[in-house]
């Protein structure tokens, strides 16, 4: 079923919406689903630690269930790409999507009847996990079919404000859920958010993503083709090299430094919630803008913006107080999102069709796969070097990487992929 272009305004009451929703039927279908079960994912990163304190895990239960959603990428990231080139992306997400949704009912019933233990959540974040890890690249896939070429960087600014949103809005609705009815309510609306987007997806037109079905050839051969389209793009090992760069040097220093010194230094989690919030609507600000300013060298930005990015590390180690670590967390958020939201759209506008998925499994499997990596790494340099120190070392590392990075000929000279209609 198919949904017609949304009406124009009446004369002087014109709603300007961003051009992929204004355009693209298709496209607001899917992004109806995506932005609530997005959403619904930012509210579980914050019940999910809670939920194993709650059944009795400490501090290495925690990091347990946490490891264990992000070790599938590191496993299925790259078969997840050959897989979702070589079938029906909008099927693929439907099933990834069904078995979330599953994943996440029978956590809350668990929780919800205080059954629940840890072993049992540890095994529900990694089938989570795997199918996070198939869905990633066939949403890469899929949103070039269902949008026209002009509009990706608006389609994908609007992903990225999904994302912003949630990492603003997600942890106060995860909280109240928490405090009014315990973890379980925060698995549960998860799990509804996913039927949402299990509906959405459902309702795509089988023509719109008709054209990401490759009848390609063997398994082991679309695994070998698709490094054949990463490594004769220089721009593309370039940006590969970053993200892991960032993933493993940077990140850290939000997921495992930052809380840690945030309770020393930065009054508890009350001063981390008002620089991690800062952060997102710097995120969100950074998406705004992209949907109306579309930069003739998109990946030469998203560069520069990734120099921005790195040094998250060493704001959050500067010493400075509170409202000062925010204001640069609100611009490295900006950067952030202009990063990911430029490198995406490049790869959506320069890589074929049937090679989109596999090229962007590697950018999965080099930043989500790499976070724990990341994480043992920066609390090795904070035990050796201490705190502040390790932070600070850590950003220098980065900035240095993503130099490198701008300093790559094809990352500043590549254009602007066409805008006309396939």
């Amino acid at each position: 079923m198919s949904l017609p272009p949304l009406p124009p305004a009446p004369a002087g009451r014109r709603l300007r919406l961003p051009v992929a929703l204004r355009e693209e039927p298709q496209f607001r279908l899917l992004f109806t689903g995506l932005a609530l079960s997005i959403f619904g994912d930012r509210v579980t990163m914050l019940v999910l630690p809670f939920a194993v304190l709650a059944v009795g895990g400490g501090v290495g239960e925690v990091a347990a269930v946490s490891v264990s959603q992000f070790v599938p990428f590191v496993l299925l990231a790259l078969p997840a790409g050959v897989w979702a080139d070589r079938f029906d992306r909008k099927r693929i997400l439907v099933t990834t999507d069904t078995v979330r949704c599953l994943v996440q009912a029978v956590g809350a019933v668990l929780l919800l009847t205080h059954v629940a233990v840890v072993p049992e959540l540890v095994v529900l974040a990694a089938v989570y996990g795997a199918a996070d890890a198939f869905a990633s690249p066939a949403m890469t896939g899929l949103v070039p079919a269902v949008v026209a070429p002009r509009n990706l960087q608006s389609a994908n600014a609007l992903r990225g404000t999904t994302y912003s949103v949630g990492s603003i809005a997600g942890p106060a609705v995860g909280g109240l859920l928490v405090a009014l009815a315990g973890p379980g309510a925060g698995f549960a609306f998860d799990a509804v958010t996913f039927a949402v987007m299990v509906a959405a997806v459902s309702r795509l037109r089988p023509a719109a993503v008709a054209a990401s079905s490759e009848q390609a050839p063997g398994f082991l051969e679309g695994l070998r083709g698709g490094w054949r389209e990463v490594r004769t793009r220089p721009w593309v090992l370039a940006f590969l090299a970053g993200w892991s760069a960032y993933s493993v040097l940077v990140l850290p220093s939000i997921f495992v430094l930052g809380p840690v010194l945030a309770e020393r230094d930065f009054g508890g989690a009350a001063g981390w919630a008002v620089i991690t919030s800062a952060f997102g609507i710097g995120s969100l600000i950074g998406d705004l803008v992209l949907l109306r300013w579309r930069p003739p060298r998109a990946l030469r930005i998203g560069a520069l913006a990734l120099l921005g990015a790195s040094t998250q590390a060493a704001v959050i180690g500067s010493g400075l107080g509170v409202p000062v670590v925010a204001a640069l967390e609100l611009l490295a958020g900006i950067c952030v999102t202009g990063c990911f939201t430029l490198w995406e759209t490049s790869l959506q506008e320069h890589v074929p069709p049937q090679a989109l998925s596999r090229v962007s499994s590697y950018d999965y499997l080099t930043s989500t796969g790499l976070i724990p990596v990341g994480n043992v790494l920066g609390g090795g340099l904070a035990a050796l070097l201490g705190l502040r120190p390790a932070l600070v070392a850590m950003s220098v590392a980065g900035v240095a990487a993503a130099a490198c990075v701008l300093a790559v000929p094809a990352v500043r000279a590549l254009p602007r992929g066409p805008v006309e209609e396939a």
